[in-house]
């Protein structure tokens, strides 16, 4: 409960209120009462500012992604997870610049300027820094953190990276950065502080590894 309600309380902060239109919940039938919690916070807030999207299982990242756009009313998106692993006080840096360089795609990274990951043990932040690696000198995307997924995007632009994506799990956020180079679009980068799941308990094992693996062939070899 205290992950989303600090999410909104600091989303609408005296700073953002005028730029944050409504907050879009995708919940894939979670077991820790996320929808429950967000039925509340909408009585606060009124429907009009939380929109409530569940799902009834788990149907995959794109398709939230699918889901979430189609109840997008503003002309730029915002996605983060919802369990302060992604902090609200980042938001209106990504909305500056934004503006400062009229990008189509603004990403948060951990990897440049005073980012950084905090809460990983040794083992999880080689693989991320490895994963990394391994795409920057497979598909150079220009983007020096390709698998976070804090990102600002326009909604047209989002909506046809979507499109043209068929990648899942990980190896969707980094597709989406590699096709948004392939089609011209503008990508900034913003400085962020990843505090890894402050409630609830990340999943990274073995399975995932290897499909991130296969996932970054299939896009080495159709990029």
């Amino acid at each position: 409960m205290r992950d989303v309600l600090g999410l909104v309380g600091s989303s609408w902060s005296e700073k953002s209120s005028q730029q944050l239109t409504a907050i879009i919940v995708i919940d894939d039938g979670s077991p820790d009462g996320t929808l429950q919690v967000a039925e509340q916070l909408q009585k606060i807030y009124g429907e009009d500012r939380i929109l409530l999207r569940p799902r009834a299982k788990k149907l995959g990242l794109g398709t939230a992604y699918i889901h979430g756009i189609q109840h997008a009313t503003g002309n730029f998106v915002i996605i983060m997870d919802a369990d302060l692993s992604h902090h609200p006080k980042f938001i209106p840096r990504f909305i500056e610049k934004q503006k400062e360089g009229g990008y189509d795609l603004v990403s948060g990274t951990r990897y440049r300027g005073d980012g950084g990951v905090y809460g990983w043990d040794l083992r999880r932040k080689l693989i991320s820094r490895g994963a990394n690696f391994l795409t920057q000198v497979l598909l150079r995307p220009g983007a020096s953190d390709l698998t976070g997924s804090f990102r600002l995007y326009k909604k047209e632009v989002l909506e046809r990276l979507v499109e043209r994506c068929v990648s899942k799990g990980y190896v969707f956020q980094m597709e989406m950065i590699v096709r948004a180079r392939q089609l011209g679009y503008s990508v900034g980068e913003v400085p962020i502080s990843f505090v890894d799941r402050v409630y609830g308990e990340s999943k990274l094992g073995g399975n995932e590894i290897v499909s991130f693996v296969k996932g970054l062939l299939t896009l080495f070899a159709t990029t």
